[in-house]
Order: structure tokens, then C-alpha cells, then sequence
């Protein structure tokens, strides 16, 4: 069977890698999500990757009134990079050719981003972990993942999320919220549902790049929507 996406841009959350302990790595739920993602590297799908850094610090929430709007976001990059080269570490133990590269130049760590070099990568068939988010403050990893994917001609944004579609209320709080299968970009920006950020939204729809969020609860998600299966909702 054939994957439905031949490049893809996987956005993961810090706090998934945390698992129920919220804070820190919990490499039991690390090691199944990268299971998964050997399994779409066996496929052939060539996959990038932003993760966040909100298992560690949530920059502007962690520092909002404490410190400088710019700096507290600085530390949230730094945040990324310690979950970014976690999940690099077991993907390499799992055999599966990966490179990390930064935003933010630590030559010593990781490779900076070229977006050149990083395609290059994607060809070879190596995972591209992405880094520090955009590089620059006031950007959330939601925004740094549209980039990512517009400058790397990805057929599509993964969001694997904590809820398992989008739903027209916080199902939580408004029970038999209606889910949607399929909602447009400006729907999600009129309505101010909470798929990513406004900017991210925009950049996303400016670009022409549907995104489809699902539960990462069973990381065979992942799999499951490269294949095609419908599952979650899609936004276009």
C-alpha cells in the first residue's frame, strides 16, 4: 500500500513526550511514537518533524509577568532542542537515519537550518528534527511548523494532538460538541477554534497546506493518516 503523503510535517507537543507526568521525558511513550516513525521511514514517506518545548518551559506562560517577553521565549528554543535530540537519540537506537537541525546556530549540538540541506536530507530518506522553533521570538513551534512545511514543500501538516479532531467547543466543558470531519481554514479563524494559533492558521492557509490533527494517544495515528485512513479532521 502506497502512503497517501510522500512528505509530511509532523508537529509534536512537548507535553506528549512528558506522558502523564506532564513535565520532563518519558521515554516509554518516546520509544512507541518513534517506533511508528521507523515505520514511516520503512514506508518511504520523508517526514520533518517541530516539536515544542512546554514539558520543559512554555516561554511568555512560564515567564509572563516575571520576565522580558523576548528572553523567556529564547528559553523555550533551548527547551525544544532538549526534546529534539531526545527523540533523535532513540530513532538513531531504532536504526533510522535522522539529523537535527537548529534555527539558532549551536554547530556544536546540531547542524543550523539550511533549507537546502535539509531537503537534501528528506531525499536520502533521513527524518529532519526542526529545532528552536522559528529562531525568533514571539513565534509559537504551531508557526515554526507551517514554515517548515511551506519551505519544504510538504504535502501536508500532521498535528498530533491531546484531543482526537476538531470540535466546535471544548468538548470537556460542552458535552456532544459536534466534531467536524473537514472545516476550512477561515472557518477555524472566524470561529477562533483551537487548532493553532491565529498566525499559524493564516501562514497554513496562505500556503495551501492542509493540516490534519488527530490523537496521539495511539501513535499509530500517524501511520494510519499518512496511509490515507480518515481519522481526526482536516482542515483545508
Amino acid at each position: 500500500m502506497e502512503p497517501k503523503y510522500k512528505r509530511v510535517l509532523l508537529k509534536l507537543s512537548g507535553e506528549a513526550l512528558a506522558g502523564s507526568a506532564t513535565r520532563g521525558l518519558d521515554f516509554d511513550i518516546i520509544g512507541k511514537i518513534c517506533d511508528v516513525l521507523k515505520k514511516c521511514n520503512d514506508a518511504g514517506v520523508e517526514m520533518g518533524i517541530v516539536i515544542g518545548g512546554g514539558n520543559f518551559w512554555r516561554g511568555v506562560k512560564d515567564g509572563g509577568g516575571r520576565m522580558e517577553r523576548t528572553r523567556a521565549d529564547h528559553m523555550g528554543m533551548m527547551a525544544t532542542v532538549l526534546n529534539c535530540l531526545a527523540v533523535a537519540d532513540v530513532l538513531e537506537q531504532n536504526g533510522v537515519p535522522v539529523r537535527v537541525q537548529t534555527a539558532i546556530q549551536m554547530r556544536e549540538i546540531a547542524e543550523p537550518y539550511i533549507r537546502l540541506k535539509a531537503i537534501h536530507h528528506l531525499e536520502k530518506k533521513r527524518i529532519v528534527i526542526f529545532a528552536c522553533g522559528t529562531g525568533s521570538p514571539y513565534f509559537s513551534t504551531d508557526t515554526a511548523a507551517v514554515l517548515r512545511a511551506a519551505e519544504i514543500n510538504a504535502d501536508a501538516i500532521l498535528l498530533a494532538k491531546n484531543i482526537d479532531g476538531v470540535y466546535e467547543a471544548d468538548p470537556k466543558v460542552v458535552p456532544g460538541a459536534k466534531k467536524f470531519d473537514e472545516i476550512t481554514y477561515t472557518d477555524v479563524l472566524t470561529r477562533r477554534l483551537a487548532v493553532m494559533d491565529s498566525t499559524a492558521t493564516s501562514l497554513s492557509m496562505d500556503n495551501s497546506i492542509p493540516i490534519l490533527l488527530f490523537a496521539l494517544e495511539d501513535p499509530e495515528n500517524i501511520y494510519r493518516v499518512i496511509m490515507g485512513e480518515k481519522i481526526g479532521t482536516r482542515v483545508h
